[in-house]
């Protein structure tokens, strides 16, 4: 008798789950809160689609957002002038390092000429790939009202988390967070 009313509460709970999540009233990412390392990531409320929006390497050519989906991508948008923005690039290489199941797309959103491989090299960080904002779309795209600006998108290319100002991106806590959120 108890076993066929522990069966049952599981088919109903099972039930209000699919439900919910199917609705959109509860998301994948429900209850998986950031530590206290992370404070200033945020998780949306909506996650919505990030906006498909082009940058470049350093040898010119040209990438769109939309072909880093399939994996969970970190966003980050910094520039050479942002002591914030320097001070975390070495925390995002090890992140990158320590949690395969995430990428980590590092932005350089300067407008002059900088050679942003030379400067990632220089400041412990040289594993990020030197991509580039010339055009300043990015900044404009992701409404970033100041550096450095850090997003969260899914494989299926949402934004589920931002991050206005600086992190401890490698923090034993946040790296545990991501391998949760990547599965890895």
């Amino acid at each position: 008798m108890i076993k066929k009313i522990i069966i049952s509460l599981s088919v109903i709970t099972a039930i209000a789950f699919g439900f919910l999540y199917g609705n959109g009233l509860l998301s994948v990412h429900h209850g998986l809160e950031p530590p206290e390392a992370l404070a200033v990531l945020k998780l949306e409320k909506e996650p919505k689609s990030a906006p498909n929006v082009g940058f470049t390497d350093p040898t010119g050519r040209r990438y769109a957002l939309e072909e880093f989906r399939g994996r969970y991508t970190l966003l980050n948008l910094w520039a050479t002038w942002c002591a914030p923005c320097v001070a975390e690039l070495p925390a995002l290489v090890r992140l990158q390092a320590r949690v395969p199941g995430l990428r980590v797309v590092a932005i350089n959103t300067d407008r002059k000429g900088i050679d942003a491989a030379a400067f990632l090299q220089a400041n412990r960080a040289r594993a990020l790939t030197p991509y580039r904002d010339s055009d300043v779309v990015m900044l404009k795209s992701f409404k970033a009202f100041g550096l450095p600006l850090t997003v969260l998108i899914d494989p299926e290319g949402k934004i589920i988390a931002r991050a206005e100002g600086p992190a401890e991106w490698d923090d034993p806590e946040a790296v545990k967070y991501f391998k949760r959120v990547t599965g890895s």
